[in-house]
C-alpha cells in the first residue's frame, strides 16, 4: 500500500489553505514600493527615492515567550512580538522599516493556529509601517511537540547615509530618555516562567512588545537624536552602552527612578534575586533608550508622549 506525504505527516493541502487565508493579511501591510504579490519564490520591493540609501537588516525570534502562548492558547499577539523585536532593533540606527519576512515552523500544521499567529505578524507590520513581503511555513513531523511551533523574523529598512545614528556625536552631559515598556517584552521568560504561575500571570506575561517605530520617527524629526538602544537580552546593564562607539571614554549613568511595572516586582520576590540581577536580565519598564543633548530632553519627552509612548528622563552620559 502506498504511503503518501500526508501519511508521513506533511499536509500540503493544509499549507495551501493557510496561504489562501494569509493573502489578505499580507496585502493589508502593502507599501507603495512593493512590486510583487504573496506566493512567489521571492518578494520584490523598490527602494524609496533617497540621495544615498543604506540598507539595514535585522533578525530575531520570540524565545520562550512562545511557551506562554502554548500554555494559555493565546496565539494572537506573539506575531506582534516577532515584528517588534526586529523593527525595534532596526530603528536604533535611524532606519525606516521597509519589509518583513517570517519563518513559521511546526510539527503538524494547525491552520487556525497559524493564521492567528500570522494575523499578529501583519498587525505588527501595519504598526511598524513595513510590508509583510513573504515568509515560509515549514511542517516538520517529529521535530516539534504537538501544538507547538517556532518563529523567526527578518526585517529590512533604509536610512540616508548622512542620517545614520551611530553614537559618534554622543558627548558627556547628554541626557538619556527612556520609553516605557509594556512589561517583559520578549526577554527573560526562562526565569519568569520558572518562578511565576503562568495561568495566574497570563495577561502580564503575554502582553505584546511595544513597537517604537512611530515614536523614533517623530524623535528623529524633532530632536538631535545621538544614540538609540533597544532593551532586549542583557537588560539595562548590557544594552544602553551599545549606543556608544567602541573604546569610547564615555559611560552610561542611569537613575533607576522611573515607575516599574508590577510584574517585575512579582518576579523578583518569587526568584529572590537582587536588583543587579533583575537589571541584567529584564528591561525593568524601559523598552528603548534615546540619547539627546541636555537642552532637548524636555522636547524629546514631549515628542515621545505625543507619539503615544510613556517617556522619562532616566540618566545621562558621563565622562
Amino acid at each position: 500500500m502506498p504511503i503518501t506525504y500526508r501519511d508521513a505527516g506533511v499536509d500540503i493541502d493544509a499549507g495551501e489553505r493557510l496561504v489562501a487565508r494569509i493573502g489578505p493579511l499580507a496585502r493589508s501591510t502593502r507599501r507603495k514600493e512593493v512590486l510583487s504579490d504573496l506566493g512567489g519564490f521571492s518578494g520584490l520591493l523598490a527602494l524609496p527615492r533617497m540621495r544615498e540609501p543604506v540598507l539595514c537588516a535585522t533578525t530575531d525570534g520570540v524565545g520562550t515567550k512562545l511557551k506562554v502562548a502554548f500554555e494559555t492558547g493565546r496565539h494572537d499577539t506573539v506575531g506582534i512580538d516577532l515584528v517588534a523585536m526586529c523593527v525595534n532593533d532596526l530603528v536604533t540606527c535611524g532606519a525606516e522599516p521597509l519589509l518583513f519576512l517570517d519563518y513559521f515552523a511546526c510539527g503538524k500544521l494547525d491552520v487556525e493556529q497559524a493564521e492567528r499567529v500570522i494575523a499578529g505578524i501583519a498587525a505588527g507590520c501595519r504598526e511598524a509601517g513595513c510590508a509583510l513581503l513573504g515568509g515560509e511555513t515549514a511542517e516538520m513531523p517529529g521535530l516539534y511537540q504537538e501544538g507547538e511551533y517556532d518563529l523567526a523574523g527578518f526585517a529590512v529598512g533604509v536610512v540616508e547615509r548622512d542620517a545614520i545614528v551611530d553614537g559618534a556625536r554622543i558627548t558627556a552631559g547628554d541626557r538619556l530618555i527612556g520609553l516605557g515598556s509594556s512589561g517583559l517584552h520578549s526577554n527573560g521568560y526562562s526565569l519568569a516562567r520558572r518562578v511565576l504561575p503562568v495561568e495566574r500571570f497570563a495577561d502580564a506575561l503575554i502582553e505584546p512588545t511595544r513597537i517604537y517605530v512611530r515614536a523614533v520617527k517623530a524623535l528623529l524629526s524633532a530632536c538631535d537624536v545621538r544614540g538609540l538602544a533597544h532593551i532586549t537580552g542583557g537588560g539595562l546593564c548590557e544594552n544602553p552602552p551599545r549606543m556608544l562607539r567602541k573604546n569610547s571614554p564615555l559611560r552610561i549613568e542611569l537613575d533607576y527612578e522611573w515607575p516599574v511595572p508590577a510584574v517585575f516586582g512579582e518576579i523578583q520576590r518569587a526568584a529572590g534575586v537582587d536588583d543587579a540581577e533583575m537589571r541584567r536580565v529584564f528591561n525593568m519598564g524601559i523598552g528603548l533608550v534615546v540619547c539627546v543633548p541636555s537642552a532637548q530632553a524636555p522636547l524629546a519627552i514631549e515628542t515621545a508622549r505625543a507619539a503615544g509612548e510613556q517617556a522619562f528622563e532616566i540618566g545621562r552620559i558621563a565622562a
